[in-house]
């Protein structure tokens, strides 16, 4: 049987962490961000860790062919042997072309947009709340800690991203379109890509999207130019 590899596209905001999380505890299978990977990369001193500390220490960006290399490196790992949850990658449709040769006609490919309007996302964000230590997302209109300013998880003191500002929020609200638009393009073309309301409640989205999995060979996916919705 293939690999279910799920990528989670949406605003900052959308609920992609909460919603990876729920997706590593119901199917097993690892959530990985390229941040994490770049710096395992870096940390195991593979060749393509090399390069990215190279690049990195000289203020530069790294390139698609670097980051290609280290999700590469990265998904053939044990852990990612049932499937694996992508956080970041791919950020282009360049990145996404790459990407499609790792795939294989056994596996499965779910990629699914939490789906929300940039303005409803405003106050959410604002009000945000991160655990340091474990993740979790918290915020003080609609999901607050028992004990205020602490995890419920983990015990550890909350914290508020600083870039959690709405002029900030709303300029990366602008790069994602500009960014993401063709990438969800490639993918409708492709016939993988879903969408799910993002501002329903947390648990129904949750639902919705473990169905996509589930089910995602009954389910009929984004017809050739078109948009499949679970909302």
């Amino acid at each position: 049987m293939g690999r279910k590899i799920v990528i989670l596209l949406g605003h900052p905001g959308a609920g992609k962490g909460t919603q990876s999380r729920a997706v590593v505890r119901r199917l097993g299978i690892p959530h990985i961000s390229t941040g994490d990977m770049l710096r395992e990369a870096v940390a195991s001193n593979t060749s393509f860790g090399r390069e990215a500390k190279q690049k990195m220490d000289a203020g530069e960006l790294v390139s698609d062919e670097i980051v290609n290399g280290i999700v590469a490196e990265r998904i053939q790992q044990e852990d990612c042997k049932k499937g694996f949850i992508l956080d970041g990658y791919p950020r282009t449709v360049q990145q996404a072309e790459a990407f499609s040769s790792e795939i294989t006609k056994d596996d499965q490919l779910f990629v699914i947009e939490i789906s929300a309007e940039a303005e409803g996302l405003i106050n959410r964000l604002v009000g945000r709340l991160m655990c340091s230590n474990c993740g979790a997302i918290y915020n003080v209109q609609s999901r607050t800690p028992k004990l205020e300013g602490i995890c419920d998880d983990c015990g550890v003191k909350l914290v508020r991203r600083s870039d959690d500002r709405e002029d900030l929020i709303r300029e990366r609200f602008r790069t994602y379109q500009e960014e993401t638009y063709p990438l969800v393009k490639f993918y409708k073309d492709l016939g993988v890509y879903y969408q799910v309301d993002g501002m329903r409640p947390i648990e129904e989205v949750t639902r919705k999207i473990l169905s996509i999995i589930d089910n995602g060979e009954a389910l009929t996916p984004t017809p050739k130019g078109g948009k499949q919705s679970f909302a």
